[in-house]
């Protein structure tokens, strides 16, 4: 019955869709203008939803450039460089978030920077700036990073030595989430142990949210939904109220600490919550979006590209080999090397060494990238660099995950990982135009925390292939993204780890 009621539901959607996409595709009709082609509906997105970067993919290798027909807007897609570059930086003003992409996510964000345009965004991005280039920020950062990849390693030992496959992606998720936690409030989450219930709560309720808020720009029935409370909003609901239940209690603990006479005065200025408190920024709800948009900006996103990493190693054990020969020989590493030990050796000057190394995590982003889609609307009506008009009110996404795999980018090799494309004659890391390697944005909005998810990649990376070799646990399995606002592993990646020469215990 079920079956059956599906299939006529998506008939008479595929009906309307056709309806739909006659009257799009006439009021694109203009003699003085050209539109970029229609390659498909919404509806397809639907249907495809669970493989939808796969299916943009194959229409962005078609049509570099396109429209895909919505019942209430225009949406148009593109893979071309000179449009991305024209988008966030040539004409940056006339493309923003706007009230559409705001009412998706303010449920999960709220007004924090990836959400909001204008002073708000200004206000934000001027704050975090300077936050990020701050030397006490990346002093600290880097201490919460390498106590974190001990703490890992030893799991992982834990693991190894007792012959259990380890689902390490999960492990990813609580270090990252257990750093920024940190850095952004001071507190010792210490989710890797497993024994902090709420912390597993706020961890599945926050995935949770991401890839719910992503359904809502495919789902035009949302609004109505979250009114019935049904669905995956009545979910989203749910989650919200857990997310937010974690965040406000912590901040709540950091404010009393820092009230607190045997606080020590010299730790006050260390995490960013402390210095926005002693800023007089104590609006709780300013300070909870900013915690959930650093945590999206530096758990998931992080977590993920180091499971990504690990899969593609396990993949080009030839590849792990060499990384984990490069640090060991620019950390100079003895067999007898605690892990604290190997951490502790890894400076900025020895993380700046291992050029393979970043050439590796970057060809992983490239592959897969930590947001696979990214949008903006248009203000007003505009022409893009290739000739092809937009209008005023279209949502204009572009596509990293897309980009990553055409060949008319990166050549006939596009969709092999293959770090040496990154390196030159001589070895050292040469970067691509931010047009073009989009994992991290581009232009005025582009990644403020770049260089800070890179040294945790390479601290964690380091830490745990100087420490162990990783086979797949099951080489037959078909490993897939799960479709979400990042790209997480779907199910997770189980591994198998054995220690390298180097002792693994911390």
């Amino acid at each position: 019955m079920d079956l059956v009621l599906t299939a006529v539901v998506l008939s008479l959607v595929m009906v309307l869709a056709v309806v739909v996409a006659r009257h799009c595709s006439q009021k694109l009709r203009d003699k003085n203008k050209r539109y970029h082609p229609v390659a498909g509906t919404v509806v397809h997105q639907l249907i495809y939803f669970s493989r939808i970067h796969d299916y943009m993919t194959a229409l962005a290798c078609k049509y570099n450039t396109y429209r895909i027909l919505d019942f209430f807007k225009g949406a148009v897609y593109t893979a071309d460089p000179a449009n991305v570059e024209y988008v966030l930086k040539t004409n940056f003003t006339n493309y923003g978030k706007g009230t559409f992409i705001y009412n998706i996510v303010s449920d999960v964000v709220g007004d924090g920077i990836f959400g909001v345009d204008g002073q708000k965004w200004q206000h934000q991005r001027k704050m975090m700036s300077a936050e990020f280039s701050t030397k006490v920020v990346r002093d600290f950062s880097t201490a919460v990073f390498k106590t974190n990849a001990v703490k890992l390693a030893g799991i992982i030992f834990k693991a190894a030595t007792s012959d259990k496959a380890i689902e390490i992606q999960d492990l990813f998720m609580k270090a990252t989430l257990d750093s920024i936690i940190k850095i952004l409030l001071g507190i010792e989450l210490d989710s890797m142990s497993g024994k902090d219930e709420e912390g597993k709560g706020f961890s599945h309720a926050f995935e949770s949210q991401q890839e719910a808020a992503l359904y809502r720009n495919v789902d035009k029935f949302w609004k109505i939904k979250r009114f019935l409370n049904i669905g995956k909003e009545a979910q989203l609901k749910k989650n919200i109220k857990v997310v937010d239940q974690f965040v406000y209690k912590l901040i709540d603990n950091k404010i009393e600490a820092l009230q607190s006479p045997e606080n020590n005065l010299s730790l006050k200025k260390r995490d960013l919550v402390s210095r926005r408190l002693e800023l007089k920024d104590t609006d709780p709800k300013y300070l909870r979006d900013i915690v959930l948009c650093v945590t999206v900006a530096g758990q998931d996103t992080t977590a993920c590209t180091l499971s990504w990493f690990v899969y593609m190693m396990c993949k080009h054990l030839h590849i792990q080999e060499k990384i984990a020969k490069e640090v060991r020989e620019v950390a100079n590493l003895k067999d007898d090397l605690r892990v604290d030990e190997l951490a502790a050796s890894l400076t900025d000057e020895a993380l700046n060494k291992m050029q393979y190394l970043h050439a590796a995590l970057t060809e992983t982003l490239r592959l897969y990238p930590v947001v696979p889609m990214n949008n903006r609307m248009c203000f007003s009506d505009d022409t893009w660099p290739d000739g092809f008009s937009v209008k005023k009110g279209d949502m204009v996404v572009y596509q990293p995950y897309a980009m990553g795999r055409m060949k008319s980018l990166w050549g006939d090799d596009a969709e092999e990982f293959r770090p040496e494309r990154w390196l030159d004659e001589n070895g050292l890391f040469q970067d691509a135009s931010p047009y073009k390697f989009i994992a991290f944005s581009a232009g005025p909005r582009i990644c403020l925390g770049k260089e800070h998810a890179y040294t945790q990649m390479k601290i964690f990376s380091a830490v745990v292939l100087g420490s162990y070799i990783f086979k797949l646990a099951d080489e037959e399995k078909i490993v897939n993204y799960k479709t979400m606002i990042t790209l997480p592993i779907d199910g997770g990646l189980y591994v198998n780890a054995s220690p390298r020469l180097l002792h693994a215990r911390p």
